[in-house]
């Protein structure tokens, strides 16, 4: 039996690695991100099943001029970066359109079902299943309107495996005193839930893989196409598996695929948790676009969509005005804050590349999650242990295919 190369230490590549490796297979995982500073470190932490609409959407294209950064919003096209975004949005809105939205939402409910048990079922087999909060979070108003909108909005929308609740009186007052500004309206959601801590989840899933027989290399992998199949120079494996995030897509498309894949940089602050209750589900600030989130030792504000490129400098316009929420709620999140930007790898019709190359016979991926990289790290796993071992996936996977780009059959 020959071995496999997966490409990519994030959430996604570590758990696919662990699911290979209790099914026989011998594995060498390929990462340079030694600090941990990918987007699977530096996330929200939320195991957000309720996401089941795609957000490429005729709503979301209509919602766009309200939530540009320049008006105070957290969405934001750079100038510098229109090479990237304008094709981008461009198969964005196609994507958008009411069949395909439809089609989207159908096959991302159906991985979201399976997103919860599969991450019980992984932080219990790494022996770590406190990594997994399943207590809901808040979404939260300050403005009546705003509340009563926003309300009737999650209401109206699909949120799969998800239910929505009435927040009690005593819950509310509580919420209300995190800052100095009353809460004008609330609901919590039940089904959805939370990773305790990004670094130890990290340090566990390296923990076991490398206990189960599997091998780290700490380099940056490029690929080799000769023929009909790929290499990996300096590495032996007989088939590869991209799960390199945004850098995915420059790895697929230097050996024949097309990947319109974007970088969606997100940001946060990080602050010491001292003054954030212990054990509160993450809060969503929904006219603020923030969501704040208490790890271990830390709580962490974080937003923004900017449809960047991958090496592009930090604005630190974001950080400056996540603090500047922080400060006008009131929240008892104080400086210094530590600052992080990362890179959400987001295709035009938001659903994830998974499945096997068309073009060479040993290439498998995984990438393009978006905001549901850690989400669906565990159900990715098992859908591409299925197909790596011939075994049939828990979901069709022929949505997620790269064939539904032009140039990728």
């Amino acid at each position: 039996m020959g071995r496999i190369a997966i490409i990519g230490g994030g959430v996604v590549g570590l758990s696919t690695g662990i699911d290979l490796l209790d099914a026989g297979q011998a594995v060498v995982l390929i990462d340079d991100d030694e600090g941990g500073q990918a987007a699977s470190w530096g996330n929200a932490g939320h195991i957000a099943v309720e996401q089941v609409a795609p957000l490429a959407s005729l709503s979301l294209l209509r919602s766009v001029p309200g939530r540009l950064f320049a008006r105070g919003g957290a969405l934001d096209f750079p100038l510098s970066a229109m090479g990237a975004w304008l094709p981008f949005g461009l198969r964005l809105m196609a994507a958008a359109r009411p069949a395909r939205f439809r089609h989207g939402s159908d096959v991302l409910r159906g991985l979201l079902a399976q997103a919860m048990p599969a991450w019980t079922d992984l932080a219990t087999r790494i022996g770590a299943p406190y990594m997994v909060r399943q207590e809901g979070h808040y979404i939260v108003w300050h403005d009546a309107d705003a509340a009563a909108a926003g309300r009737a909005g999650w209401e109206a929308a699909d949120t799969g495996t998800a239910r929505i609740h009435d927040v009690p009186e005593a819950q509310l007052a509580g919420l209300s005193q995190l800052g100095a500004q009353p809460i004008a309206g609330a609901i919590r959601f039940s089904g959805s839930g939370q990773i305790a801590d990004l670094a130890l989840l990290r340090q566990a899933l390296r923990t076991a893989f490398l206990a189960q027989g599997g091998e780290i290399v700490g380099r940056r992998a490029t690929m080799r196409r000769s023929g009909r199949r790929i290499e990996v120079p300096g590495v032996e494996a007989d088939r590869i598996l991209v799960c390199a995030g945004v850098r995915s897509r420059a790895l697929m498309e230097a050996v024949g695929h097309k990947v319109p894949m974007i970088a969606e940089r997100g940001y946060h602050i990080r602050a010491d948790a001292t003054d954030w209750p212990d054990g509160l589900p993450p809060v969503v600030y929904e006219e603020r676009s923030m969501i704040v989130t208490r790890y271990r030792n830390s709580v962490q504000a974080a937003s923004f969509v900017e449809l960047g490129r991958v090496d592009a400098s930090a604005d630190p316009r974001k950080w400056e005005r996540l603090e500047r929420h922080v400060a006008e709620l009131g929240l008892p999140i104080r400086s210094p804050f530590t600052r992080w930007m990362g890179c959400r790898p987001t295709l035009p019709d938001y659903l994830p590349a998974i499945g096997q190359s068309q073009k060479v016979d040993n290439l498998f991926y995984a990438f393009g999650h978006q905001h549901l990289g850690l989400t669906l790290a565990p159900i990715t796993a098992r859908l591409m242990t299925a197909l790596m071992t011939e075994a049939k996936p828990a979901v069709p996977v022929a949505p997620f295919d790269l064939t539904r780009y032009a140039g990728n059959g």
